[in-house]
């Protein structure tokens, strides 16, 4: 007890010389906020896209795949402060902000079981090459913080085997040409009539989703895949 009101006292005294701020406004964060204010928690532009059976998800991974369950926790509007918070967390390594998304994602879905029956966690693998530059893979920081909030064990039986560039601002049929062909399955047998979420931070026309799906399921027919992001674009 003494050593949390120490802990607590000391976190008190670096928050008046070095004040937190929500990551979307500015906002000074009051004790008990991570990464975002209270306000800016009740204003994200929620999906709940994991409650409709058949939802645009599923509509872009509509593949040689079948999807099972398919969420997203905010709607990407590029512009956005939101969606400025996801690029911060993704191009100037800030994996905390990541986590702590995640972990409200997962308080948020979790009594809907969306969880329910999955036995591993596979996040989108980004290019050795790629992964030393940007210093971190967010994916497999969203998959460690769904880990560490509900325990569903993180595997890593996909690879990328071929870089052709970013995704960023590319067409729909760009990105599919990009992710074409562009990833491996591994560890097979550890899939083999298993259930894996497979993980992102936003699926935009779904075509990385798609290319990782499509190698999972080529490799063992008998793996049921369900997909997860914390973003997802609004398509015209």
């Amino acid at each position: 007890m003494a050593m949390r009101q120490i802990k607590e006292w000391c976190d008190d005294a670096l928050r008046v010389v070095f004040p937190l701020v929500c990551e979307v406004c500015g906002r000074s964060l009051s004790r008990g906020e991570d990464s975002i204010c209270l306000h800016c928690k009740m204003e994200m532009p929620r999906t709940r896209l994991h409650l409709e059976e058949f939802n645009t998800i599923h509509q872009r991974l509509a593949g040689r795949a079948p999807i099972d369950k398919a969420g997203g926790y905010i709607y990407y509007y590029r512009d956005s402060d939101f969606a400025r918070m996801i690029q911060r967390a993704k191009y100037n390594n800030r994996p905390n902000i990541m986590s702590q998304l995640t972990a409200c994602y997962v308080a948020e879905i979790l009594e809907d079981g969306f969880f329910e029956g999955i036995d591993f966690v596979q996040p989108v693998p980004m290019h050795w090459f790629k992964k030393i530059r940007r210093g971190y893979n967010q994916s497999e920081v969203i998959a460690r913080a769904i880990n560490k909030a509900i325990g569903i064990k993180q595997c890593n039986c996909l690879t990328k085997v071929r870089q052709r560039g970013t995704q960023t601002r590319k067409g729909r049929f760009a990105r599919w040409l990009n992710t074409r062909n562009a990833y491996r399955v591994k560890n097979i047998d550890m899939l083999r009539d298993k259930h894996v979420l497979l993980v992102d931070d936003v699926v935009t026309t779904g075509a990385t989703m798609l290319a990782c799906c499509e190698a999972i399921h080529e490799a063992s027919p008998t793996t049921r895949i369900s997909v997860l992001s914390l973003g997802v674009t609004h398509l015209q």
